[in-house]
């Protein structure tokens, strides 16, 4: 796992809660944190993913105890381990999983209810889900496997079932047909 310095922790700041289009000042943090609640579950869980990468017991603790009122507050269970680029946004912070075993690119964009994990204990014998740039994930889907991969430029439809790769510049979807009634 590579460390997270100080600096890499700003820039992630800087694009998630100020946006690249600002210059990034703490004071911006402070006033974005303050007026979003999205801004504010994303700013502390990088102060947690930060505090877990630097290592250290007290570090350590601090983070899984940051990451669990998130999880009571929020709804989303974001994994420590997990490893995301800037750029993350939710569309609602509601029912949202995504495993430590995941290593996601820039400008991720995933909605409620949503999960990415892996089958097994697969984080323990290093199965990795590895997400590329520019990924949107709809409501309700799901990406279940072991060393799985998701291209660059990828939309993952509504309530889709995701168990194999897909690649870079692809629509993936779950066709659900249901005549409820028929004339």
């Amino acid at each position: 796992m590579n460390k997270l310095p100080y600096q890499k922790l700003k820039e992630y700041l800087h694009a998630d809660v100020c946006g690249l289009d600002h210059r990034f000042t703490w004071d911006r943090v402070i006033r974005r944190y303050i007026k979003n609640p999205n801004i504010r579950f994303i700013f502390w869980w990088r102060i947690a993913s930060y505090l877990f990468q630097k290592g250290g017991k007290r570090n350590t603790k601090r983070a899984y105890k940051i990451n669990r009122k998130l999880t009571a507050r929020y709804g989303i269970e974001l994994e420590l381990g997990a490893e995301i680029a800037e750029g993350i946004t939710f569309a609602h912070t509601t029912g949202v999983v995504i495993s430590r075993s995941c290593i996601i690119g820039k400008n991720f964009h995933i909605r409620q209810n949503a999960t990415i994990g892996v089958k097994s204990n697969s984080h323990l014998s290093g199965g990795k889900i590895i997400l590329g740039d520019n990924v949107t994930i709809g409501a309700n889907a799901c990406i279940i496997g072991d060393n799985l991969r998701i291209g660059n430029n990828v939309t993952i439809g509504a309530m889709a079932f995701v168990n194999q790769d897909i690649p870079d510049d692809a629509v993936c979807y779950t066709s659900h047909t249901l005549c409820v009634k028929s004339a």
